[in-house]
């Protein structure tokens, strides 16, 4: 069984499961630190989840939305959404999507967006089961960093 919950609080726990977390999501960012998830934290643009697993009480999974009004309304955006490797296929990134997208709906945000690589096809089959609608857009990325 899994529970998913806000994070309220940074700890040493916290941090741990990111160091074991983030390499399964990006091979290329370092996992974030006390520092920076404190500052996901506080922020109130972003709302950090985790997903822990009822027995043991271990975090298996992580998800944050981002929440920005624009002249056009509240939007919402789900970022970063990583599974530990050994729980994939237990319903906890479907756990961690619903709790986004009721947090969305109480901000008031009426549409929510995430982008995933056409690679990870599982998670392209999650998105869709949960009513996500894949959308024909362009996606652009200008790089600020050297």
């Amino acid at each position: 069984m899994i529970h998913t919950t806000e994070v309220v609080e940074v700890d040493d726990e916290l941090v741990a499961a990111f160091e074991h977390l983030t390499p399964q999501l990006s091979s290329s960012s370092p996992a974030p630190g006390a520092d920076a998830l404190a500052a996901i934290v506080a922020s109130p643009a972003t709302v950090l989840f985790v997903a822990r697993d009822i027995d043991s009480g271990d975090i298996v999974g992580s998800l944050t939305l981002a929440l920005f009004r624009i002249p056009t309304g509240m939007r919402a955006w789900i970022e970063d959404v990583v599974v530990d490797g050994d729980r994939r296929g237990q319903g906890i990134g479907e756990a961690l999507n619903h709790a986004a997208l009721d947090r969305a709906r109480v901000e008031g945000a009426k549409t929510v967006d995430l982008t995933s690589r056409p690679s990870r096809e599982a998670a392209n089959r999650l998105y869709q089961r949960i009513g996500f609608e894949q959308r024909e857009t362009n996606v652009y990325r200008y790089k600020l960093e050297g």
